[in-house]
Protein backbone atom coordinates (compact mmCIF):
# COMPACT_ATOMS: atom_id res chain seq x y z
CA UNK A 1 0.00 0.00 0.00
CA UNK A 2 1.39 3.64 -0.96
CA UNK A 3 1.17 6.00 1.64
CA UNK A 4 -0.96 7.77 -0.72
CA UNK A 5 -3.71 5.47 -0.30
CA UNK A 6 -3.84 6.39 3.47
CA UNK A 7 -4.31 10.17 3.29
CA UNK A 8 -7.18 12.45 1.96
CA UNK A 9 -6.61 15.84 1.85
CA UNK A 10 -10.00 17.77 2.35
CA UNK A 11 -8.87 21.60 2.38
CA UNK A 12 -5.80 22.93 2.20
CA UNK A 13 -6.37 27.19 3.23
CA UNK A 14 -3.12 29.87 3.05
CA UNK A 15 -2.49 31.82 6.66
CA UNK A 16 0.89 33.37 5.26
CA UNK A 17 2.22 33.78 2.17
CA UNK A 18 5.07 36.50 2.95
CA UNK A 19 8.70 35.50 2.71
CA UNK A 20 7.37 32.27 3.44
CA UNK A 21 4.10 29.88 3.21
CA UNK A 22 2.16 29.01 6.13
CA UNK A 23 -0.61 26.73 5.31
CA UNK A 24 -3.54 25.15 7.23
CA UNK A 25 -3.99 21.24 5.86
CA UNK A 26 -7.35 19.40 7.05
CA UNK A 27 -6.70 15.50 5.78
CA UNK A 28 -8.28 12.32 6.78
CA UNK A 29 -5.56 9.93 7.70
CA UNK A 30 -6.17 5.88 7.57
CA UNK A 31 -4.28 5.07 10.92
CA UNK A 32 -2.67 1.54 11.38
CA UNK A 33 -5.59 0.04 12.58
CA UNK A 34 -7.86 1.09 9.36
CA UNK A 35 -9.78 3.73 10.73
CA UNK A 36 -10.00 6.67 9.17
CA UNK A 37 -9.21 9.51 11.46
CA UNK A 38 -9.42 13.48 10.20
CA UNK A 39 -6.67 15.81 11.67
CA UNK A 40 -5.68 19.34 10.84
CA UNK A 41 -2.27 20.41 10.53
CA UNK A 42 -0.54 23.53 10.09
CA UNK A 43 2.45 23.67 7.55
CA UNK A 44 5.22 25.64 6.87
CA UNK A 45 6.64 25.48 3.62
CA UNK A 46 9.73 27.12 2.89
CA UNK A 47 10.53 25.07 -0.33
CA UNK A 48 13.69 23.17 -0.40
CA UNK A 49 17.71 23.95 0.39
CA UNK A 50 21.15 22.52 -0.01
CA UNK A 51 24.16 22.95 2.86
CA UNK A 52 27.95 22.26 2.36
CA UNK A 53 30.89 21.55 4.64
CA UNK A 54 34.28 22.33 2.78
CA UNK A 55 37.02 20.37 4.32
CA UNK A 56 40.92 20.18 3.95
CA UNK A 57 42.49 16.73 4.34
CA UNK A 58 46.26 18.22 4.99
CA UNK A 59 45.71 20.79 6.81
CA UNK A 60 42.21 18.58 8.66
CA UNK A 61 40.34 21.89 8.91
CA UNK A 62 36.31 22.44 7.56
CA UNK A 63 35.02 26.00 6.70
CA UNK A 64 32.25 27.04 8.44
CA UNK A 65 29.96 30.74 8.89
CA UNK A 66 28.70 32.39 11.63
CA UNK A 67 25.73 34.77 12.01
CA UNK A 68 22.82 36.11 13.55
CA UNK A 69 19.22 33.76 13.36
CA UNK A 70 15.99 35.74 14.68
CA UNK A 71 14.61 32.39 15.13
CA UNK A 72 17.41 30.89 17.09
CA UNK A 73 17.50 34.17 19.59
CA UNK A 74 13.59 34.33 19.84
CA UNK A 75 14.58 30.46 21.23
CA UNK A 76 16.86 31.61 23.92
CA UNK A 77 19.83 31.23 21.85
CA UNK A 78 21.90 34.57 22.83
CA UNK A 79 24.59 34.13 20.25
CA UNK A 80 25.36 34.02 17.23
CA UNK A 81 24.54 30.62 14.98
CA UNK A 82 28.28 28.74 13.97
CA UNK A 83 26.61 26.89 11.24
CA UNK A 84 27.73 25.17 7.66
CA UNK A 85 27.37 27.75 4.27
CA UNK A 86 23.61 26.50 3.32
CA UNK A 87 20.73 28.32 1.26
CA UNK A 88 17.33 28.13 -0.61
CA UNK A 89 17.74 26.37 -3.77
CA UNK A 90 15.52 28.97 -5.12
CA UNK A 91 14.11 26.53 -8.63
CA UNK A 92 17.95 25.49 -8.99
CA UNK A 93 19.49 22.31 -8.72
CA UNK A 94 21.31 21.64 -5.37
CA UNK A 95 24.49 21.36 -6.64
CA UNK A 96 24.38 24.35 -8.57
CA UNK A 97 22.70 26.16 -5.25
CA UNK A 98 25.43 25.32 -3.21
CA UNK A 99 28.11 26.05 -5.66
CA UNK A 100 27.32 29.74 -5.53
CA UNK A 101 25.99 29.67 -1.97
CA UNK A 102 30.05 28.60 -1.29
CA UNK A 103 31.02 32.12 -3.11
CA UNK A 104 28.41 34.22 -1.44
CA UNK A 105 28.61 33.15 2.04
CA UNK A 106 32.23 31.69 2.46
CA UNK A 107 33.98 33.02 -0.44
CA UNK A 108 35.01 29.69 -2.29
CA UNK A 109 34.91 28.45 -5.76
CA UNK A 110 34.80 24.86 -5.38
CA UNK A 111 35.88 22.29 -8.02
CA UNK A 112 34.27 19.28 -6.91
CA UNK A 113 31.22 19.09 -4.36
CA UNK A 114 29.82 15.73 -3.58
CA UNK A 115 26.11 15.17 -2.54
CA UNK A 116 26.41 12.96 0.47
CA UNK A 117 22.22 12.06 2.03
CA UNK A 118 19.19 14.26 2.00
CA UNK A 119 16.83 14.86 5.18
CA UNK A 120 13.92 16.27 6.22
CA UNK A 121 14.86 18.57 8.96
CA UNK A 122 11.66 19.05 10.92
CA UNK A 123 9.14 16.74 9.21
CA UNK A 124 6.24 17.19 11.45
CA UNK A 125 5.74 21.12 10.44
CA UNK A 126 8.51 21.95 7.62
CA UNK A 127 8.36 20.71 3.88
CA UNK A 128 12.27 21.59 3.11
CA UNK A 129 14.24 18.78 1.91
CA UNK A 130 17.75 19.75 2.91
CA UNK A 131 20.79 18.44 0.24
CA UNK A 132 23.79 17.75 2.02
CA UNK A 133 27.50 18.13 0.32
CA UNK A 134 30.81 17.73 1.04
CA UNK A 135 34.12 19.63 -1.06
CA UNK A 136 37.64 19.38 -0.63
CA UNK A 137 38.81 22.96 -0.49
CA UNK A 138 42.85 24.22 -0.41
CA UNK A 139 43.34 28.27 0.24
CA UNK A 140 43.72 28.19 -3.87
CA UNK A 141 40.32 28.17 -4.42
CA UNK A 142 39.76 31.13 -2.58
CA UNK A 143 38.14 34.12 -4.85
CA UNK A 144 36.52 36.54 -2.48
CA UNK A 145 35.71 37.36 1.34
CA UNK A 146 32.57 35.94 1.49
CA UNK A 147 29.84 37.50 4.05
CA UNK A 148 26.88 36.78 2.02
CA UNK A 149 24.27 39.05 0.49
CA UNK A 150 23.85 42.45 2.70
CA UNK A 151 20.66 43.07 0.49
CA UNK A 152 18.80 39.13 1.86
CA UNK A 153 20.25 40.63 5.57
CA UNK A 154 23.08 38.32 5.34
CA UNK A 155 26.18 39.85 7.64
CA UNK A 156 28.46 36.47 7.39
CA UNK A 157 31.87 35.63 9.53
CA UNK A 158 33.63 32.84 7.52
CA UNK A 159 35.52 30.51 10.18
CA UNK A 160 37.79 27.95 8.86
CA UNK A 161 38.56 25.37 12.21
CA UNK A 162 40.02 22.35 12.62
CA UNK A 163 37.71 19.44 12.87
CA UNK A 164 38.77 19.07 16.29
CA UNK A 165 37.65 22.16 17.03
CA UNK A 166 34.59 21.90 15.35
CA UNK A 167 33.68 18.65 16.67
CA UNK A 168 34.03 19.75 20.49
CA UNK A 169 32.21 22.43 19.93
CA UNK A 170 28.84 20.19 19.59
CA UNK A 171 28.68 18.95 23.42
CA UNK A 172 29.89 22.38 24.86
CA UNK A 173 26.60 23.93 22.85
CA UNK A 174 28.72 25.95 21.09
CA UNK A 175 27.85 24.81 17.49
CA UNK A 176 23.47 23.52 17.97
CA UNK A 177 22.44 23.86 14.49
CA UNK A 178 21.25 20.73 13.22
CA UNK A 179 22.73 20.64 9.58
CA UNK A 180 25.73 21.83 10.78
CA UNK A 181 26.20 18.75 13.40
CA UNK A 182 24.73 16.32 10.79
CA UNK A 183 28.07 17.06 8.37
CA UNK A 184 30.36 17.71 11.12
CA UNK A 185 29.82 13.88 12.28
CA UNK A 186 29.72 12.86 8.45
CA UNK A 187 33.16 14.49 8.47
CA UNK A 188 34.09 12.71 11.46
CA UNK A 189 33.00 9.13 10.12
CA UNK A 190 33.91 8.86 6.71
CA UNK A 191 36.60 12.10 5.69
CA UNK A 192 38.81 12.86 8.37
CA UNK A 193 39.45 8.63 9.79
Amino acid sequence: MSISDRVRIKNTTVLSDRHYRLNEVEFDYRRGDGEWQAQKREVFDRGHAAALLPYNLVGRTVVLTRQFRLPAYLAGHDDLLIEAAAGMLDDETPEKRIRAEAEEEIGYRLHDVRKVFEAFMSPGAVTEKLHFFVAEYDPAMRVGSGGGLAEEGEDIEVLELSIESALAMIPGGRIVDAKTIMLLQHAALHIFR
